[in-house]
């Protein structure tokens, strides 16, 4: 996606042929344009154009050849708007960015929203045209921006791949690839060693699956540098299990496996900035299954930290594997621990598609992770560990059971039970994302999607940049 980017040549001059693109607010639509020359302004009425976010109209000069286009930013609500450019403009036009108003330079969000704005998912199915390119935008870090750019389309690429093509093995395969670009390290415990190494959930879960569960383990960084964990949820398709789902919640299962792919994305671009931590990366994957050796509703699950776990509800898997790699990555007693994962149908009824909640009990980090958030238009919403709900998920006969029989509170629920995994790190936070996109908008295509990733990338960066 860097390729949409042009620099100067070796002279220090713009290639010929640019063309300007206007970026124009609603609310300066109209002085604007009352500065264009007659003709741009008659086209602009003859046409009909408005400003709304994203509406693209080409200008001619006085001539009738092109002069440039308008590109509207509407209300100025939507930071992408600018993703549209590769796609709308004619295939291979070379453009510079032009804001309509001063004090609005072109910045590295605008930047960013074109790269992503050029991405496609073309592994069954070629891309059906070129791109425009545009040149990169003074002032910002196109490098750091490509780097970005590349890890979000990682992301995407790894969930919009059918769990045909993305079982663990292919994840596994993914990670290592990602760790031989960087100089890092993988382990993995793969089918019957879980139990030997005690995994004991990660093994349970996905022993039905056709292909065998494991625990991708990624190391990088100095060995003394201050320790990041990310735990990544690598569930590549759930059927519910036993608890089997209807064919309408089924149809996405293949993103169960967000959660390690926003890790791995959140990784590449750690790695990739060279900052100074000793990552680790954890992504428990398995296939959730039916199989005559499936589990099943009602056993009790030894888990790696000692407690003891019923099962409410097969389809409930998520938090169990969660919960084995998160006591592990506790163990360390890292300086930060986050975990991601696509992990219940309520935080999207409480917050929608497109607002991950984030649970934390470091009033600090909480804090950090709101201001790094906004920083970067990466949005997420505190949500509280509210621990009298703890009593939902009481059970007669084992430590803690996976789900509730109440159907209230179902993201609270799973975040605290994910809690009693982490004893000893207080620096964790849980991120429930939906990794997905519903529809298309400017940037950001139909289908698999990083989310809250940036935002977390700026929060390290601003605590261990080095």
């Amino acid at each position: 996606m860097s390729d949409v980017f042009i620099t100067r040549g070796p002279d220090g001059q713009w290639p010929d042929g640019l063309l300007p693109v206007w970026m124009v607010a609603k609310a300066d639509y109209d002085t604007w344009r009352a500065g264009q020359p007659s003709a741009v302004r008659g086209w602009l009425a003859a046409t009909g154009f408005e400003p709304a976010a994203g509406a693209l109209v080409p200008v001619p000069d006085a001539e009738g050849a092109p002069a440039g286009y308008v590109l509207g930013l509407g209300d100025g609500a939507d930071p992408f708007v600018a993703g549209v450019l590769p796609a709308k403009l004619p295939e291979r036009a070379t453009v510079r960015l032009v804001p309509a108003a001063s004090g609005s330079p072109v910045g590295a969000l605008d930047a960013l929203a074109i790269a992503l704005g050029a991405y496609r998912f073309t592994r069954y199915k070629a891309a059906d045209r070129a791109f425009a390119r545009v040149v990169a935008p003074d002032g910002v870090d196109i490098e750091e921006v490509s780097r970005m750019a590349a890890a979000i389309a990682l992301v995407r690429d790894l969930v919009n791949t059918p769990a045909e093509d993305m079982g663990p093995d292919a994840l596994e395969a993914a990670a290592r690839t990602l760790a031989g670009d960087h100089g890092a390290r993988v382990r993995v415990i793969c089918g019957e060693e879980l139990l030997a190494q005690n995994y004991p959930m990660i093994h349970a879960v996905g022993r039905a699956g056709a292909r065998a569960p494991r625990l991708i383990d990624l190391a990088w960084g100095r060995e003394d540098a201050p320790k990041v964990t990310l735990v990544g949820k690598g569930v590549s398709f759930d059927t519910g299990g036993l608890d089997l789902k209807p064919s309408s919640a089924m149809r996405l299962m293949k993103k169960d496996m967000g959660g390690a792919a926003n890790a791995l994305g959140l990784a590449a671009m750690i790695m990739g900035a060279g900052l100074d931590v000793r990552l680790r990366v954890l992504i428990p994957a398995v296939e959730n299954a039916v199989a005559g050796n499936a589990f099943r509703p009602g056993d009790v699950l030894q888990t790696r930290k000692g407690l003891t776990v019923e099962i409410g509800n097969t389809d409930a898997e998520g938090r169990l594997i969660l919960g084995d790699a998160l006591a592990e990555a506790d163990s360390e007693q890292p300086d930060l621990l986050i975990d991601l994962a696509t992990l219940t149908g309520a935080a999207r009824v409480a917050l929608g598609a497109d607002l991950p909640p984030f649970f934390t009990g470091d009033e600090a980090l909480a804090a950090e992770i709101v201001q790094a958030a906004e920083a970067v238009s990466d949005p997420v919403w505190r949500l509280p560990l509210w621990q009298p709900y703890e009593e939902l998920l009481s059970s007669d006969i084992a430590d803690i059971a996976n789900a509730s029989e109440s159907g209230f509170a179902g993201a609270i629920t799973a975040a605290l039970f994910l809690k009693r995994f982490v004893t000893a790190t207080p620096a964790w936070v849980h991120l429930d994302i939906y990794a997905w996109n519903q529809k298309a908008r400017p940037g950001r295509p139909k289908g698999g999607e990083a989310m809250a990733i940036r935002a977390l990338y700026h929060l390290v960066k601003a605590r261990h940049g080095g």
